[in-house]
C-alpha cells in the first residue's frame, strides 16, 4: 500500500456495448495511473456496491477503476425488464469486454485489470478480447451445480431454479427478485440462460467452442488469480476450482477463510463489502 493516500476524481460516465448504452462510473487518481482496473460484477448486484473497493484502489494504490452495470439492469436500465431480451451471455461478452475497451480508450498506456467478482469472472476463458486484459482476477467465481451446495443452502437454491422463482418468471416476464428476497429484479433470459447453466452437470463447458467462443486462455501467457472462500455457499470451493481448470495449469488458486483475516464470515457477496476491508489488499496481491 502506499504510504499516503491519492487525491480521487469520480465521475459519472455513458459507453457504448453493442446496441446499448451502459452506465458506469469512474474513480480516477489526479496523477496518471499506470494500472486501470474494471470490476465486472456479480448477477443482480448493483455497481454501487464495489464503490468503497474502488474508491481504495484508487486512493491508496493509484489505480483507475470502473464499475458499471449490466444492460438493462441498475443504472444501465432505461426500459422495462419485462420488454428485455438481454441473456446472461450477452453481459459476459459483450458488455464485460466494452467495458474494458472503454477503459483502454481512456488509458491507453496503463495496464489493465479485470476484476471478476462471480459471474464477472466466471466466463473469462471465453472472452473475445484477451488482447485487452494484463491480468485477471477472479473471486468467488465458479462453475457451480445444485450439487455443490451445502445444505440447507441447497434447499433454497432447489426452489429457486424448481419452485416459485420460474413460475413468477412465467407469469410476469421477468425474475422478481425483490418480492422473492434474491435482492435484485433480473430480465427473464437472464435468468433462463443463469439457472439453465446452474442446473447442468458441467454448466456452460458442453457449449463452449459451439454457442460459446473457445477456450483460448491457457495459450495466451496471461496472469490470473482465483479466489474461493471456503465459507461461500453460493459458489463453493468446488465449483471455483472447476473453473480454474478451464483457465489452464498457469492458473494460481488461494482457497481463503474468513478468520484469516479476523473476520467471522465473508461468504459469496462479503468480499467487496467495506466491513471486510481486511480482505482487499489479499485480492490484489
Amino acid at each position: 500500500m502506499l504510504d499516503t493516500q491519492q487525491a480521487v476524481v469520480t465521475e459519472d460516465i455513458q459507453f457504448q456495448s453493442g446496441p446499448a448504452i451502459l452506465s458506469a462510473r469512474l474513480y480516477h487518481p489526479v496523477a496518471k495511473p499506470d494500472k486501470v482496473v474494471v470490476i465486472n460484477g456479480a448477477t443482480g448486484v448493483p455497481r454501487d456496491y464495489y464503490q468503497h473497493f474502488a474508491s481504495w484502489l484508487a486512493e491508496a494504490h493509484g489505480m483507475a477503476c470502473l464499475t458499471y452495470d449490466y444492460r438493462d439492469f441498475g443504472h444501465s436500465l432505461t426500459g422495462s425488464q419485462k420488454q428485455s431480451r438481454v441473456t446472461m451471455a450477452d453481459w459476459a461478452l459483450i458488455d464485460i469486454p466494452a467495458a474494458r475497451t472503454e477503459m483502454r480508450r481512456r488509458f491507453p498506456q496503463a495496464k489493465l485489470w479485470s476484476i471478476g467478482h462471480s459471474l464477472g469472472g466466471m466466463f473469462g476463458p471465453v472472452q473475445p478480447d484477451f488482447d485487452q486484459i494484463d491480468r485477471m482476477i477472479c473471486v468467488c467465481s465458479g462453475l457451480v451445480t445444485l450439487r455443490d451446495h451445502p445444505w440447507p443452502y441447497r434447499a433454497l437454491a432447489t426452489l429457486f431454479w424448481y419452485g416459485h422463482a420460474p413460475l413468477a418468471v412465467h407469469a410476469l416476464g421477468y425474475l422478481p427478485g425483490k418480492a422473492l428476497g434474491f435482492g435484485t429484479n433480473l430480465p427473464s433470459q437472464v435468468y433462463w440462460q443463469w439457472r439453465k447453466w446452474c442446473t447442468a452437470p458441467q454448466s456452460y463447458v458442453p457449449e463452449i467452442g459451439n454457442t460459446l467462443p473457445a477456450n483460448r486462455w491457457a495459450d495466451m501467457g496471461k496472469q490470473v488469480d482465483i479466489f474461493a472462500f471456503e465459507d461461500d455457499q453460493v459458489v463453493p470451493p468446488e465449483a471455483v476450482w472447476r473453473l480454474a481448470d478451464l483457465y489452464g495449469s498457469g492458473a494460481r488458486r488461494h482457497p481463503l477463510s474468513a478468520n484469516e483475516f479476523g473476520l467471522s464470515e465473508v461468504g459469496h457477496i462479503g468480499a467487496f463489502a467495506r466491513r471486510n476491508a481486511a480482505v482487499w489488499p489479499r485480492l490484489i496481491a
